[in-house]
């Protein structure tokens, strides 16, 4: 794809994923992560071309006036969306895949001082929500979400949904959401756990009651039989 057509894609990203966006006008001078993306495709064309410093004089500049920090060393693909942005950080050795959607807060880091691959590789139409970290060399596959704040640390299937700290996964291979953007309805498997035990804490209490109930009605003495001729007597 020539460079028009990467930037063309890039702003057609925008209009598909936030409902906000206006006029092509307002896209291209007001966002930020739009912004970041270009300077990083810069950079990226120095890192290549083994220009390190350069590459990484652009990104440290793209990341004062934009808030997201992208190494120049990082593969991004077509259409990457960065909702807001403040706070994103995207590691030397990571690779985002086409039409994935991150929002602000998110790290796709490393764990340690390891050398070679040490950053997440993100797969095709992934969305990050915010403050989720990635952290390590694995992969998140196809279609998957992350939810807000969850920190992934292990692989990640297709079509799954993964939340909470660490992240699990709570949805695979299931009908998927018709809104792939609305990353605040993901289930929370800690909320379900204490749902299942405060079902099962009552059923215990009703049985409790029960078996009190029927020891009380056992233990009640029975009426003394009246004497036989007692009204005969009288």
């Amino acid at each position: 794809m020539g460079f028009w057509e990467t930037v063309r894609s890039d702003i057609e990203a925008v209009f598909e994923n936030d409902p906000a966006a206006r006029s092509r006008f307002e896209v291209v001078f007001t966002y930020s992560g739009l912004h970041a993306i270009w300077a990083h495709r810069i950079a990226h064309g120095f890192y290549k071309r083994r220009w390190f410093s350069v590459a990484r004089v652009i990104s440290q500049v793209s990341r004062f006036f934009t808030g997201i920090e992208i190494h120049p060393g990082a593969r991004i693909g077509r259409k990457l969306f960065i909702d807001h942005g403040m706070g994103v950080v995207i590691g030397e050795t990571c690779e985002i895949g086409d039409e994935v959607v991150i929002y602000q807060g998110v790290t796709l880091g490393g764990t340690g001082k390891e050398k070679g691959k040490r950053h997440p590789t993100i797969g095709n139409r992934v969305v990050i929500a915010s403050g989720a970290k990635v952290l390590g060399s694995f992969t998140v596959g196809d279609n998957a979400n992350i939810g807000a704040n969850s920190v992934v640390l292990r692989e990640v299937p297709a079509d799954s949904t993964v939340v909470g700290i660490p992240g699990r996964i709570v949805k695979r291979n299931g009908e998927r959401v018709s809104d792939r953007l609305d990353h605040t309805n993901l289930p929370d498997p800690v909320i379900e756990t204490f749902r299942q035990m405060q079902k099962e804490i009552n059923e215990l209490k009703a049985e409790i009651e029960r078996l009190k109930s029927a020891s009380r009605e056992s233990e009640s003495p029975e009426p003394e039989p009246e004497p036989v001729g007692a009204a005969t007597q009288e």
